[in-house]
């Protein structure tokens, strides 16, 4: 059963590939994939001889680090549950996530985390660092050394079912909820990314994306390794605008995938400070957030590369759709694609599939999809109905089988009874063309219920103001579809992963500007 599961497919490649790179520290050192595995064997024997057993979770923060990546490994293969927790968490987060998870064992850097261990000596969590200081070195785990048999690990199988990764969802909830993946959820989306893009030992990346996040977790990191491919850590650790091109070019980069948010750096830092030189990629790849129509147009014609948007979200352990690789089909500007790799259909609340042009909900089944939220069986009473699972969002399949995303239920706004897409609003106000970003959201009304604004960053250099947002909304958006109140801003609050997070911002405007109740946005 080892194909299909994490450790397996990862074991698979370090033996199809043993000499090939695995992993990069950009300027630093390079990790083959039979140095990596036999480091990661190392790491997850260490963790057993130290009491950590199948079904216990362990909890690690680090920046995107060679650290990082082999602790994610070493406790999946050690039967144990790995909980990637972002750095730059609160003490109170730390908190939440730690004791959310249920925790027995916090790994930091060697440097420390101050909020993090805080968090976990609050609830009496055992500590421990991770340092590799130079790729001929060994891993240091700072663990109670054992006498046990360094083979030990040999014995240990890792089964399909066990719980390999606990994340929490990024959505439009107000309290987080935790997912359960298994490696046999990661292995089926891992071969369903390495399928639908054809990774193979040729390709390379940059990760631009935290793999505390299942985007940069799954999509840039596991089907990387699943597939032989390599992968490049940036040396701050993080995305930098100004090393990255330099990085894609040094590492040979076929592809990369970020959020929308990263694609409009990428593309500004174009603008302003072009390379001498860019790499001739395979794909690029954009998810988590709905690529403007424009900006796929940009980066197409910038870069010289198919931009694919895809479709995906925390409990189907990453993809759920995409648009395919030009020699499979068109790849179309608005729509998130085509199915990958599991059964998808379009639901009325009734939960009867909807033909082709109808809109209603997205709903999946498939072996990458969560068994269920951790301890929250009234989200689970929501989400898995009728058979499916229901993602909230609003959509409809085009006559060619192409997903294209409305909004999510609870995000469209309702005017009055007219149902609008804040997405369809901001596709036409990133069109100006001194408008770099742009979120509309629905604010209280006392006389329709429910009201459209809008927020936008201009872009460097320009000048905009509310009169000339609103003049080209009526010029290109029906009259009921026409923003009430423009806020022109330099940032917007973002998760983590470089979501825009709709709710946040409209919360942080109906604040300031309405009279009528303020709602409690998620539930």
């Amino acid at each position: 059963m080892e194909s299909v599961t994490v450790s397996g497919l990862f074991k698979q490649a370090a033996e199809n590939f043993p000499s090939r790179r695995a992993v990069s520290v950009s300027g630093k050192f390079d990790l083959t994939y039979s140095r990596l595995h036999e480091l990661v064997e190392r790491a997850a024997t260490r963790l057993v001889a130290s009491g950590i057993n199948a079904g216990d979770v362990v909890a690690f923060t680090f920046p995107n680090t060679v650290e990082m990546v082999i602790m994610l490994l070493a406790v999946i293969r050690a039967r144990a549950t790995a909980v990637p927790l972002n750095p730059a968490y609160t003490p109170d987060e730390f908190e939440f996530y730690l004791s959310d998870s249920e925790a027995k064992l916090l790994f930091t850097p060697i440097q420390g985390n101050a909020q993090a261990q805080a968090a976990a000596s609050k609830l009496k969590i055992h500590q421990a660092t991770a340092h590799f200081p130079e790729p001929e070195s060994e891993l240091s785990l700072s663990l109670p050394q054992s006498e046990s048999n360094s083979n030990s690990i040999d014995k240990l199988i890792n089964e399909p079912s066990d719980d390999a990764i606990f994340l929490h969802t990024s959505g439009t909830t107000s309290h987080p909820k935790g997912v359960p993946l298994t490696q046999l959820n990661l292995a089926s989306s891992m071969q369903n990314i390495i399928s639908v893009y054809k990774l193979t030992e040729s390709d390379s990346t940059v990760l631009v994306l935290p793999l505390f996040h299942v985007h940069g977790l799954m999509a840039g990191l596991l089907s990387s390794l699943g597939a032989g491919a390599a992968v490049t850590l940036p040396a701050a650790g993080r995305f930098s605008a100004s090393t990255f091109w330099k990085d894609m070019v040094k590492y040979n980069a076929t592809w990369y995938t970020a959020v929308p948010t990263i694609h409009q750096i990428i593309l500004d830092r174009h603008m302003n400070n072009p390379e001498p030189v860019y790499p001739k990629l395979r794909f690029i790849r954009s998810c988590s957030a709905s690529l403007p129509p424009s900006v796929f147009t940009q980066l197409e014609e910038t870069f010289g590369a198919p931009v694919l948007e895809a479709y995906a979200m925390t409990e189907a352990s990453h993809l759920m759709a995409s648009n395919p690789l030009p020699e499979d089909g068109p790849h179309k500007p608005g729509s998130v694609g085509r199915p990958v790799g599991q059964e998808m259909a379009i639901l009325d609340e009734n939960g009867v599939p909807q033909k082709a042009e109808v809109h209603g909900e997205v709903c999946i089944k498939g072996s990458n999809v969560t068994k269920g939220y951790k301890n929250n069986p009234e989200a689970n009473r929501s989400a898995f109905q009728y058979g499916w699972f229901h993602t909230g969002d609003i959509g409809y399949f085009d006559s060619d089988g192409y997903l294209h995303l409305v909004g999510r239920i609870k995000e469209l706004i309702n005017r009055g009874g007219e149902k609008i897409s804040p997405i369809e609003v901001d596709a036409v106000l990133i069109t100006h063309p001194d408008i770099a970003q742009a979120v509309a959201f629905g604010v209280p009304d006392d006389k329709y219920g429910e009201e459209i604004n809008c927020a936008v960053i201009p872009r460097q250099g320009t000048k905009i103001d509310e009169e000339e947002v609103l003049r080209f909304c009526k010029k290109n958006l029906a009259s009921f579809k026409v923003p009430k109140r423009v806020f022109i801003t330099n940032s917007f609050p973002k998760t983590a992963s470089g979501k825009i997070q709709r709710r946040i911002l409209a919360e942080h405007y109906i604040s300031q500007i309405s009279t009528a109740k303020v709602p409690k946005f998620g539930a």
